[in-house]
């Protein structure tokens, strides 16, 4: 392009107006997540979870509004015809000329491609309509407000406990601390274990992000520590005790806790964030390993994540030659998996056609994964990229892997010159399933791995429960084993909330006609569950039947799953913690009732996966 075309490219009055109207759209978008993001520190002040949760529910489903908003503008006031190569393109230049000052950017550039993606069918698109890269760079870009990105203390100059006091004063939290002092004077201690003899640097500081992030029943002060060449990177927990009443109620040093906290099988923080790629650049400082994509997703901001993502596995295959494969593990009634080696996730389509005994559809399976989406993870269940019409190399596929495609989700396959292209699917980070683990851990003989399976397993089921979630299939296939050994689940196609379900006692047989009776005595209705006969279906092993036994024998009783009914039921939210009960200052609040600290992993057991 010359420089003298340039401003006759930028005289279209409908590209500008187009252009106008999207990022009009976006600012609304984002102006919503903010207050969301603010009405949650009014939650947390006043314990109103049910609300807080409610709000985190809807939230999810404000970037998806605003764009069929946008959509339905665009549509209702221009005709298609107006709508040429030029003026998108133009439309695109303008775009960028509005984001030069813009806070979030990248997020704007993100709301432009879905705008312009539900308008323009997959074909006619080009990359110069939308942002196949990000045009505007969202480095050095800081907030306009009085209240930064984060802010720094001296506890060299002031003091650490005066430092620390500040620190979380400075929030402002409409609510009263059970005992501030008490709770610095600990978080100091742990501190200063932390620094250990290190000689004080003359840049020593804590750095700690402006605002707090939300999630369940918590608040949670993020922030580094730096002397020297050492960061110390912490999390401070704020609840409410029994009274209501505030407190600190751990630290949060160790790598592995922080990444937990941040995992993919979490719900979203809600952090009120004027410059999001700032959050986003500190908080890798934190967790190096933990992929861009994956922080702005536990952020709230899932479109953007997944924008990233696609980028991160395009440039992965364009690098690399290995091919897409079935995955391995037991194959299931109603998702056909498939992975390729070198990359960290599986891809899950839909069966066509389901064989007895599932009785579902397409439909219905889609709403269950929706469910999860909004619903509470609790660090039990894996978080769900959705993609439509993913394009993929024609070459990097197993004639195995076509031929299972072709036969079990014909509908959902389609060619395109040298591409498959693949109409609907799943993405989720790859686990190791627990049937496997638990079989390999048996085969090498380590009754640690077997019984730290076991107890994860229960505790996972338990922590589910906790959150009115049901498995369902409860098979131990339908689970997988994170690197940090964490038993998660991550098959939703039967999943009920533990309020739909009725739990049963079998009724004694009537006479030995019944025992011996192929079919049951009783009736069965829909939602009636048998948790007595659990174990027929999970407890063949000797050594899984006694480490179950020993540690999770309630979840075979009847009384364990009607007792957290009704208390679901009475309104009662328990508390589900990110983190180890052992390392908490005080018990401030129950945890979920029946779960076991698991013994001791072994982490080079998997050492070779990077799931969370």
């Amino acid at each position: 392009m010359n420089r003298g075309d340039f401003p006759k490219l930028l005289s279209s009055q409908i590209a500008f107006d187009i252009a106008r109207t999207i990022l009009d759209g976006f600012d609304k978008h984002y102006r919503l997540f903010r207050h969301a993001s603010q009405d949650a520190k009014r939650h947390f002040e006043t314990g109103a979870w049910a609300v807080a949760q409610q709000a985190a529910r809807e939230r999810i489903g404000f970037y998806d509004k605003r764009v069929q908003e946008c959509v339905q503008t665009l549509e209702d006031e221009y005709d298609g015809s107006e709508l040429t190569d030029e003026v998108w393109r133009e439309l695109k230049l303008h775009y960028i000329g509005m984001l030069s000052d813009h806070k979030q950017p990248e997020c704007a550039e993100t709301f432009f491609n879905s705008v312009c993606c539900n308008i323009l069918h997959r074909t006619y698109f080009h990359n110069d309509f939308i942002f196949v890269r990000p045009v505007v760079s969202t480095e050095y870009l800081e907030t306009d407000e009085l209240l930064p990105t984060y802010r720094v203390y001296y506890p060299a100059v002031d003091g650490l406990h005066f430092a620390l006091k500040r620190i979380v004063t400075n929030f402002q939290l409409n609510a009263t601390f059970a005992n501030l002092e008490r709770d610095i004077s600990m978080v100091e201690e742990r501190v200063k274990q932390l620094f250990g003899d290190h000689p004080v640097e003359p840049n020593h500081q804590i750095q700690v992000l402006s605002s707090l992030f939300f999630r369940n029943k918590g608040a949670y002060i993020v922030g580094k520590a730096i002397n020297g060449n050492r960061e110390y990177p912490f999390v401070v927990p704020i609840l409410h005790n029994r009274q209501g009443q505030l407190v600190l109620d751990t630290v949060l040093f160790d790598h592995e806790h922080i990444t937990i906290l941040f995992s993919f099988t979490r719900a979203y923080f809600l952090v009120d964030m004027e410059v999001p790629s700032a959050y986003v650049q500190f908080l890798r400082s934190l967790l190096p390993r933990k992929p861009r994509s994956e922080i702005y997703t536990i952020l709230g901001l899932q479109k953007q994540g997944k924008t990233l993502f696609y980028r991160d596995y395009l440039q992965h295959l364009k690098h690399t030659s290995d091919r897409f494969e079935i995955a391995p593990g037991i194959r299931g009634l109603v998702m056909l998996v498939f992975a390729l080696p070198s990359f960290p996730y599986v891809f899950k389509v839909i069966k066509d056609v389901f064989p007895p005994p599932k009785e579902t559809t397409r439909a219905q399976i889609k709403e269950k994964y929706l469910l999860v989406k909004n619903h509470d993870r609790v660090g039990r269940m894996a978080d769900t990229l959705e993609y439509s019409n993913v394009a993929f190399p024609r070459e990097r596929f197993s004639e195995e892997l076509i031929a299972e495609l072709e036969h079990y989700a014909p509908s959902l396959v389609e060619y395109d010159g040298d591409r498959i292209i693949i109409r609907h699917l799943y993405i989720e980070r790859r686990m190791v399933p627990l049937n496997i683990f638990l079989n390999n851990a048996e085969r090498d003989g380590n009754d640690a791995l077997i019984e730290h399976g076991v107890v994860e397993y229960g505790n996972a089921i338990k922590e589910l429960v906790a959150a009115n979630i049901f498995p369902g299939d409860m098979l131990y296939k339908n689970f997988g084993v994170t690197r940090h050994g964490r038993v998660v689940f991550y098959d939703y196609d039967e999943i009920e909330y533990i309020t739909d379900c009725n739990f049963r006692d079998i009724p004694a047989a009537r006479n030995e006609e019944d025992e011996m009776a192929a079919e049951p005595w009783y009736s069965i209705g829909k939602h009636d569950v048998f948790p007595e006969q659990f174990g027929t279906f999970l407890l063949g092993n000797d050594k899984i039947r006694r480490y179950f036994m020993q540690h999770h024998a309630d979840l075979l009783t009847r009384a364990f799953w009607q007792t957290r009914k009704e208390r679901i039921q009475d309104g009662i939210l328990e508390d589900v913690f990110p983190y180890p009960q052992a390392i908490r200052f005080r018990n401030c609040g129950a945890a979920a009732p029946g779960v076991q600290p698991a013994p001791a992993y072994q982490p080079s057991y998997l050492e070779n996966l990077h799931n969370e």
